[in-house]
């Protein structure tokens, strides 16, 4: 799934400053949600679909790009950080309220009420996001060149640009290590420190509001702000 997201990245990068961010915003959530009600129906169709929702689980850029179209530079930052925050936010809620209601109602009850989310967020962008390209650019339904969709293109043009190198490595080996952590936590935290899924719940929350204060206060700040004490 990680691999389809990096090839398919710069293209729907691309496409979406073509046709409009709302569009693949719409097509990007919902291609990431389409796995959840496969849960329970069928393990294989799962994991089938599940990897190849990949080629759309790029929300994030859509979302970003979104951000930048409608915020000024001195904001922007600010703006990122509640988008983020707003991830994290769910940490808060998601693994207490799942592991109540699996507990309460059982395991299909999560998974209806998780697919009754998803299509309510789809549901929502339809309705009330506006695109955030309101004046259409002069490449809106231009064809899309193969430079554009290359995702080893924008690696050569961050090799050639020194600083971009340097951000590049610092979130490669941030990552690596954090998303081999992410892998085996849950399993640790109940094998090892024999954790119950309640206990898990409530220290994924833990992080979740952590990161949501830290984003929400720290990253409030203008950039503008910040430069006299660095």
């Amino acid at each position: 799934k990680g691999i389809l997201s990096f090839l398919s990245a710069p293209l729907v990068g691309a496409l979406s400053d073509v046709w409009g961010r709302k569009s693949w915003l719409l097509v990007t959530v919902f291609c990431t949600c389409i796995p959840i009600p496969l849960l329970k129906l069928s393990p294989w169709w799962y994991f089938g679909v599940f990897s190849i929702s990949g080629i759309f689980s790029v929300t994030f850029s859509v979302v970003f790009a979104y951000v930048a179209d409608i915020t000024d530079e001195n904001d922007r930052t600010a703006a990122y950080g509640m988008v983020t925050a707003t991830f994290f936010a769910s940490f808060i809620v998601s693994p207490a309220l799942g592991s109540y209601i699996a507990e309460t109602y059982g395991d299909i009850s999560v998974v209806l009420l998780s697919t009754a989310i998803a299509a309510l967020d789809v549901l929502f962008i339809l309705s009330c996001v506006p695109e955030s390209l309101p004046t259409r650019p002069k490449s809106w339904g231009a064809p899309i060149t193969w430079e554009q969709a290359d995702p080893f293109n924008s690696l050569r043009s961050g090799v050639a640009d020194h600083h971009i190198l340097q951000l590049g490595l610092i979130v490669l080996l941030s990552y690596l290590p954090e998303a081999a952590q992410y892998s085996c936590l849950f399993l640790y935290l109940q094998q090892v420190i024999k954790f119950s899924p309640d206990d898990v719940a409530t220290f994924i929350a833990v992080i979740g509001v952590l990161s949501v204060t830290f984003l929400s206060l720290i990253l409030a700040f203008p950039y503008s702000a910040l430069i006299p004490l660095l």
